[in-house]
């Protein structure tokens, strides 16, 4: 009786972790995208397995970050937004919100071109296919509620896994990736350093923790919820650093050994046909293609959340138009100028992506000072401000990030 109660009692809290699930999943989920896969792709192509010992540090940082906006967002049920308006004033949120906006435009723009060059691997154009796939994110978000649309997300987050699928059919050396792992190896040149800062920089981005707050505010979530809510945020860093593995690996085994070089996602799912096989590479593009569609709904669906939230419009996936019209209007306007810059022939995208990497690097130290600020003001969070372990942790996380993201900000304008 006894065995029976103590795993009906944990079964009990398995149920209740679910319906709390969604926030921390899906926002690390979500960092899978174009660009983040462009990344790990060309990390794993130029240096093979080497780069593999950066996840342990993206991981550290990722959650760091991610649990400290969770809880934010639990005890004062404010989203980023508005708490840095009411504490740092309109002219200082005015600024760096204008910077997000041209930013996150220019990153939605990059989700589009995901989308154009994975389907374009299963023949099918980019003038079909990205605005059939605007069409479907817009009425998932306008014509849904939160319930239905994270239950999606949730999906499109599972099948993210397609690329360790795509990696463990191409038998790669556990024993190589084991000691690449334990024995990280580093070189002391610009290209490798680079790589670096940009496998480290692309879990982490602005609109994420204007995101992730929100998501928690919609769901409900309280301070009762907060040991489930951690959970679910470790849950979503072990997902996004386990696809970021998979996909370094899928390409380390193949593109690297056989010396191929790519630019883009899509052109790693194209070099691995003739070396993997036709299956794993539509594999990889599927993976392609659904981390782009998912990420092109939540940046636009983010950055409305954040205007709106900093001058105090209604905001919410469960708000009819009615109610909240200025939320919809900024995500179908910034929905509708990302397709028309992709569908523009010889569009520069990448200098679009370069731009709009350049204005998240310099926004990006701005916004996690703030949120260190924030969650440490006993006056916003009562008890439940950081103790000594996560202040250090915090702010050394702050410092590391803040040095990268310079680096990474400066060095394409010396190239």
């Amino acid at each position: 009786m006894k065995f029976l109660k103590r795993h009906k009692g944990l079964w009990t809290k398995f149920i209740f972790f679910l319906s709390l699930v969604g926030p921390g999943i899906i926002t690390g989920s979500v960092d899978n995208d174009a660009g983040g896969i462009t990344t790990y792709s060309v990390a794993g192509a130029v240096y093979g397995y080497k780069m593999l010992w950066t996840l342990i540090p993206a991981f550290i940082i990722l959650l760091v970050v991610q649990e400290m906006n969770a809880r934010m967002g639990i005890v004062t049920g404010k989203g980023l937004a508005d708490l840095i308006r009411e504490n740092f004033g309109v002219k200082v949120t005015f600024f760096i919100f204008i910077g997000l906006i041209i930013a996150d435009i220019g990153n939605t723009t990059t989700e589009f071109a995901g989308v154009a060059g994975s389907m374009e691997i299963f023949g099918v154009s980019k003038y079909i296919s990205v605005p059939l796939g605007a069409i479907l994110v817009w009425l998932l978000v306008v014509k849904g509620d939160y319930k239905s649309s994270e239950k999606i997300f949730l999906i499109f987050s599972v099948f993210l896994l397609t690329y360790v699928v795509s990696a463990i059919m191409e038998k790669p050396d556990w024993r190589e990736i084991g000691q690449a792992v334990s024995h990280p190896s580093f070189e002391w040149n610009t290209p490798f350093i680079g790589m670096v800062i940009g496998i480290i920089g692309t879990t982490i981005a602005p609109w994420m923790q204007f995101y992730m707050q929100s998501a928690v505010i919609e769901k409900g979530l309280k301070k009762e919820d907060y040991k489930y809510t951690l959970l679910d945020v470790f849950v979503g860093c072990v997902l996004t650093v386990l696809v970021a593995f998979f996909i370094i690996v899928a390409c380390a085994n193949t593109l690297h050994k056989s010396g191929v070089t790519i630019n883009e996602a899509k052109d790693a799912a194209m070099a691995l046909k003739p070396l993997a096989g036709l299956f794993a590479a539509q594999l990889f593009a599927f993976g392609l293609f659904i981390a782009s569609i998912f990420a092109a709904t939540i940046l636009p669906l983010a950055t409305a959340f954040y205007i709106c939230e900093a001058f105090g419009f209604e905001a919410g996936i469960d708000k009819k138009w009615k109610e909240a019209p200025e939320f919809y209007f900024f995500f179908t306007a910034i929905m509708l100028v990302s397709i028309a810059i992709i569908l523009i022939p010889g569009a520069p995208l990448i200098s679009i992506i370069i731009w709009s990497q350049i204005i998240n690097g310099i926004l990006l130290p701005v916004v996690l000072v703030s949120m260190i600020i924030l969650v440490n003001n006993p006056e916003i969070m009562g008890d439940m401000v950081n103790n000594k372990i996560k202040n250090s942790i915090g702010w050394v996380t702050v410092i590391i990030l803040i040095i990268l993201t310079a680096i990474l900000t400066f060095e394409p304008l010396f190239e």
